[in-house]
């Protein structure tokens, strides 16, 4: 029994450090544990290089088929959890078969990756990118290490950025306008706008305006959709008149935002919605909510 239980302990440490290591930007990633590490930025086309380190524990051989390193971009779904849709899947050959007996170093590099999705991590799905480290064995177990590190990908300020003007109308009761700045804000910016009543005939007690995520993964019947309030921004407590307007001005800044995701390798979409939420003095809310998109706009 202890010569089985020895058979798995692990026989060596594996090390992947990435070559620019000490000056690139470090993010905090939340890992299945709910622990939270740092892990380094990338964008896409960068080149991904650094050195894996294979050391025995003392006094230990290995014998190996070959080792390798892959980069992989994965999309894991949580109701299919533990199977990943690599979308991404580089490999680089490190050794031939062999024996280690000591510590061993391997240069890697991957040049210009193209990295098309941005690092996401939501209710229902996840999708990530890691390398991948394989010492490849026939025996004991193939030994495998991962490191995750994040994608982050800018978009350039729109060339066309519509403004956002809608009515909510009740018959005889209620009309209000609504208008927002532009339809297209970058994670930092400032919502701006203006609400017009132009007829008042029921009790307006209170209006939110809300930033709302809708998460869809899957298709078909196999839909599923999730949606967050994500913020709530009190405009207006009390009862507007005929003729009043009230300024909108909310700071996407402290929120935690993504860019919008559409239909991402067919597997997962996330969108965001302005909602506007009135309710009267009977306690009935009145909604209104329009789709804005989100993009990330290169650090200064």
């Amino acid at each position: 029994m202890n010569f089985l239980l020895g058979a798995f302990k692990p026989v060596c440490n594996i090390l992947i450090t990435f070559s620019d290591a000490k000056t690139r930007k470090q993010v905090p990633v939340k890992k299945e544990n709910d622990q939270t590490v740092l892990v380094p930025l990338f964008r896409s086309q960068e080149n991904i290089a650094g050195k894996i380190s294979i050391e025995p524990f003392q006094g230990k051989k290995i014998e190996h088929n070959g080792v390798k390193v892959e980069l992989l971009g994965q999309i894991e779904m949580y109701f299919d959890r533990g199977n990943f849709y690599d979308f991404t899947s580089l490999v680089r050959e490190l050794d031939v078969p062999g024996e280690i007996y000591e510590r061993k170093t391997y240069p890697f590099e991957f040049s210009t990756v193209e990295m098309p999705y941005e690092t996401y991590g939501g209710v229902n799905v996840r999708l990530r990118y890691v390398l991948k480290v394989t010492v490849s064995r026939n025996y004991g177990g193939s030994i495998v290490e991962y490191q995750d590190f994040m994608v982050r990908n800018d978009s350039p300020v729109p060339s066309i950025n519509n403004s956002i003007k809608m009515e909510v109308g009740i018959e005889d009761c209620l009309h209000i306008e609504f208008e927002y700045n532009k339809s297209k804000y970058h994670l930092k910016d400032v919502i701006i706008g203006k609400i017009y009543f132009l007829l008042v005939r029921i009790k307006i007690k209170n209006m939110d305006l809300e930033i709302r995520r809708r998460e869809s993964t899957g298709s078909g019947a196999n839909t599923h959709v999730e949606t967050e309030t994500l913020a709530k921004y009190e405009l207006m407590d009390g009862v507007p008149v005929r003729g009043e307007s009230i300024p909108i001005r909310l700071f996407l800044s402290p929120y935690e935002l993504t860019p919008t995701h559409r239909n991402i390798n067919n597997k997962f979409s996330v969108k965001y919605y302005l909602n506007l939420v009135l309710v009267d003095e009977e306690d009935r809310r009145y909604f209104k909510q329009q789709e804005i998109t989100m993009y990330r706009l290169q650090d200064s």
